[in-house]
């Protein structure tokens, strides 16, 4: 079979329109993955292929026949047509549309991570890569966040997305499922240092917006606001790696334990 070449192809404007438009990703319940990792990723956490595109020059035909054996549609498409499709200025060989994973959500969390007005695609990415690290079991994203299925947080997120639970929710859903845990926020305006809390009982934290920090949503439901000390020099650092500081310290005190 020849390798599509139109950019007028059904399927290659269905896959275009998934990487662009949010609304049809949740409709469809659908996401595009981009490169061989993150493909062979999401089918060892279990996601489940729908369609693939790759090219007959580039693919690693390993991946290739993983998703053979899954059963899925694989189309051959020239170089052109990547490029159309990818969401990156240089496309890897292989491109494929997953549905959206819906990881259980575990049942009395004792970690949880509330990601609060965070925008900016890398950082969400990244913040739910280190979550998924550092064992946190539950991420809510409250509102003003960035669409978590985004071509951007995906490929930040570096299959986090298919190992950890992630739910978009409102406050006061927020509020009811983390009755039970004692809430901390993260800013830069407390006295309160992160080393200093007791992170084996059970918590829920949450960090804020890049520019603006946590909402007055999110202080008035704290608990305790937590900071990271820094040189006198500093003023603050980035949300992502605010919270893998915090995050990988919950995990030093949970492990010390064990």
């Amino acid at each position: 079979m020849d390798a599509i070449s139109s950019t007028q192809n059904k399927r290659v404007r269905y896959v275009k329109s998934l990487q662009t438009k949010p609304r049809l990703r949740r409709s469809e319940r659908k996401l595009v993955l981009e490169g061989e990792r993150l493909i062979a990723d999401a089918l060892r956490s279990g996601g489940k292929p729908k369609l693939v595109f790759y090219s007959a020059k580039q693919a690693d035909y390993e991946v290739i026949a993983r998703l053979q054996n899954r059963k899925c549609e694989l189309l051959a498409v020239n170089d052109e047509i990547l490029r159309y499709v990818s969401d990156t200025q240089q496309p890897s060989g292989i491109l494929a549309v997953f549905a959206i994973p819906k990881p259980p959500i575990p049942r009395g969390a004792t970690r949880v991570l509330i990601l609060d007005a965070v925008r900016e695609p890398g950082n969400l990415g990244t913040i739910l890569r280190t979550a998924a690290a550092a064992g946190v079991q539950m991420a809510i994203l409250a509102p003003g966040c960035v669409d978590p299925f985004n071509p951007k947080v995906m490929r930040s997120g570096m299959g986090a997305h298919f190992r950890l639970p992630i739910v978009e929710a409102s406050w006061t859903e927020i509020a009811a499922f983390c009755q039970d845990l004692t809430i901390y926020a993260a800013s830069a305006d407390s006295a309160c240092a992160y080393t200093a809390v007791d992170w084996q009982s059970a918590w829920a934290l949450i960090v804020g917006n890049e520019a603006h920090g946590i909402s007055r949503e999110a202080q008035q439901m704290s608990q305790r606001i937590i900071s990271i000390p820094m040189s006198a020099a500093s003023e603050s650092i980035n949300v992502a790696s605010a919270a893998a500081v915090i995050l990988f310290e919950t995990q030093r005190q949970r492990l010390s334990d064990t």
